[in-house]
């Protein structure tokens, strides 16, 4: 099997790359929203990072990929297969999940639903899994997020939200943990999505066709070499990719222990505030996100600069459009942040 292309290899994009790790490291965080250009590496780069982190430890044969007892304290949500009670509790490892969600899937086949063909032949109920069992404990990805059904997108956002999946239909009442890096791309040309769904991811991201001819060029080259030589072209990278798996990994041990000063919780909320965000929900993300980010450059303290580098990543989807200012939303935060920390 051929190796997914390296997240070290993506040439540019590094909000989008920055957007991730943050994600990776802090999952509180609410997921990625990613708008931009078709072909933009959007879907290779959430794949890449997926592929790059380590196995992740799961009772054996377990269906809904629960963490072995002690392997995950934030794992706590019942399995209905019992997984923890088998005799034995063998642990194995698998890669991080990795689940692309087609637009359209049904909403038994995301949330799960009764095996049929087992209650045809022997009467018995046993719940089905759907994707966001799949997606436990890794990623979730939706392209074109812009055109799911909202019914399926507020499903979603709720599951993530709470980290576990409430099943009730057929006679079946079944829970089980759902916790996952939701990641939503789209071309706003064909669709926007609705604010209060948009308010819910935690970060959103532009990303854009680049526009240096240099870039263009290498671009193509290395998708050229990886599609010649996937194995050979990664070897190229190992390096690269040790070393950005060693700091996800030494970030988040650091991150309980990263402090977040009143002065630097002021400074959020005002900045929140000169940008005119709606509700709370954009401090909080833009705490976490500076938590994260202190966190990746191995600091022990958010500092404002922090504060600054995370605003437009964590508010710019957040803002009520006015009529009176035709900038775009990163650059009245981008203005904000010039005025409140400084360049």
């Amino acid at each position: 099997m051929a190796p997914p292309f390296p997240f070290s290899a993506i040439v540019g994009q590094a909000e989008m790359k920055q957007a991730l790790l943050m994600a990776a490291v802090e999952p509180r965080l609410g997921g990625v929203m990613v708008f931009g250009d078709r072909g933009t590496g959007k879907s290779t780069a959430v794949r890449a990072l997926a592929a790059l982190l380590p196995p992740m430890k799961i009772v054996a044969g377990c269906r809904y990929g629960c963490a072995p007892l002690g392997k995950d304290a934030a794992d706590t949500a019942p399995c209905p297969d019992d997984c923890r009670a088998r005799a034995g509790k063998q642990v194995a490892e698998v890669p991080v999940p990795f689940v692309d969600l087609p637009l359209g899937a049904t909403e038994d086949r995301v949330v799960g639903a009764l095996d049929l063909e087992r209650a045809l032949a022997t009467g018995e109920k046993r719940f089905e899994p759907g994707l966001l069992a799949k997606a436990n404990r890794g990623f979730l990805y939706i392209d074109e997020i812009n055109l799911l059904e909202d019914h399926l997108v507020d499903l979603l956002l709720d599951v993530a939200v709470s980290g576990q999946n409430l099943v009730e239909r057929e006679g079946l009442s079944i829970r089980h943990a759902a916790r996952f890096i939701l990641v939503g791309s789209g071309n706003p040309e064909e669709g926007e999505l609705r604010p209060q769904l948009l308010d819910r991811f935690g970060l959103s991201v532009d990303v854009r066709t680049p526009t240096e001819l240099a870039d263009r060029i290498e671009i193509v080259k290395r998708c050229d070499r990886f599609d010649r030589d996937p194995k050979g072209f990664a070897q190229t990278y190992a390096e690269a990719e040790a070393a950005t798996l060693a700091g996800i990994a030494k970030a988040r041990k650091k991150l309980p222990d990263v402090s977040v000063s009143d002065d630097m919780l002021a400074l959020g909320s005002t900045l929140c505030q000169a940008v005119g965000a709606d509700g709370l929900r954009g401090e909080l993300t833009l705490l976490r996100a500076a938590r994260a980010t202190a966190a990746l450059a191995g600091k022990k303290h958010v500092t404002a600069h922090h504060v600054g580098a995370v605003a437009a990543l964590a508010l710019r989807h957040r803002l009520r459009r006015n009529v009176l200012d035709d900038t775009g939303s990163t650059v009245r935060i981008t203005r904000a942040v010039a005025e409140l920390i400084g360049t």
